[in-house]
């Protein structure tokens, strides 16, 4: 009989395969907190004092983030406050949105929700059903970190902490090697920030984690999580490298592991041989900090007959 490798509990909850371990479920919930946390302490991604910004879709990423840094908060190391961003998917987004709201209230943070709609006047189901749209990534990632951005300036956050996990950051690596987009790939990385003080550094504690080991835990902490996936990401070219990995990972369970681990190794020398000349300045539309006279999400709003709502 197989019993958990840390402690002999016979009631296994998970067998990774690249490790060999079988876990039962506090051992697991055990080691997913203390991933999180090395990788916090190894890339210094918090300091005592900060407050964070966690975007809270509701999602089982967002909502593992917030428990963990809840841990931070009650021993006083830091404050937290939320942002949840509705982009207008009809049938999806609404159950996410209140979920968020039910942690926020929980644990008694600061919380706002922001809509595409109420920001740019339209929504992404209204933009997607437009001919000759750019994609449902591509606007939603420009969109979300516009808004995002701006309300943890608001609340006076010093850091965004987004739930990216270890599925996510390997399908950013090779989506950005793919298209030959050195400068997205020079972002990349466990803390992102700016040389512009109108951003905010975004922090990434799950990155080293699995997607579905995010998912257990959120199972095994018995947390509220809204599951359903974006009815939008199969269409996308994300979806389309998130299948590669995946079916690469049953034969090769390391290959996120490695990948994530041989990019951060030769991130600095990327870096250092492809400096950006961009000098950020402000948008001429919205004021928000960019490296063209227009930022992307003013760029993109003009396409689409919209603006910013101030």
């Amino acid at each position: 009989m197989e019993i958990c490798t840390k402690c002999g509990n016979p009631k296994i909850v998970i067998r990774r395969k690249q490790s060999g371990q079988a876990l039962c479920q506090d051992c697991f919930v055990e080691s997913i907190q203390k991933k999180a946390i090395k990788t916090i302490k190894k890339e210094k991604l918090l300091e005592k004092g900060d407050k964070v910004l966690v975007a809270l879709s509701g999602g089982k990423d967002s909502v593992t983030l917030l428990d963990i840094l809840d841990t931070f908060r009650q021993r006083n190391i830091i404050d937290l406050c939320a942002v949840t961003v509705d982009e207008g998917i009809g049938g999806y987004r609404q159950d996410g949105v209140a979920i968020a709201i039910n942690h926020a209230k929980r644990l008694g943070i600061e919380h706002k929700v922001v809509s595409f709609e109420e920001s740019y006047g339209i929504t992404l189901d209204e933009i997607m059903n437009r001919p000759n749209h750019r994609g449902s990534c591509t606007y939603c990632g420009v969109f979300r970190r516009w808004i995002i951005n701006r309300v943890a300036r608001e609340f006076g956050a010093s850091k965004i902490a987004t739930g990216h996990n270890l599925d996510d950051e390997t399908q950013a690596i090779l989506m950005n090697y793919l298209e030959g987009n050195i400068d997205n790939l020079t972002k990349i990385g466990p803390i992102t920030d700016s040389k512009s003080p109108l951003f905010t550094p975004k922090i990434k504690p799950l990155r080293e984690i699995p997607e579905k080991e995010i998912g257990l835990y959120a199972i095994a902490r018995e947390l509220e999580v809204h599951f359903a996936g974006c009815p939008y990401s199969q269409e996308s070219f994300r979806g389309e490298i998130g299948e590669i990995i995946k079916n690469l990972s049953k034969d090769h369970p390391t290959i996120m592991y490695s990948t994530l681990s041989g990019f951060d190794k030769i991130k600095k020398a990327l870096k250092k041989e492809y400096k950006s000349e961009f000098e950020f300045e402000r948008c001429s539309i919205c004021g928000e900090p960019s490296s063209n006279k227009v930022c992307r999400a003013c760029t993109f709003l003009e396409e689409l007959d919209k603006k910013v709502i101030l």
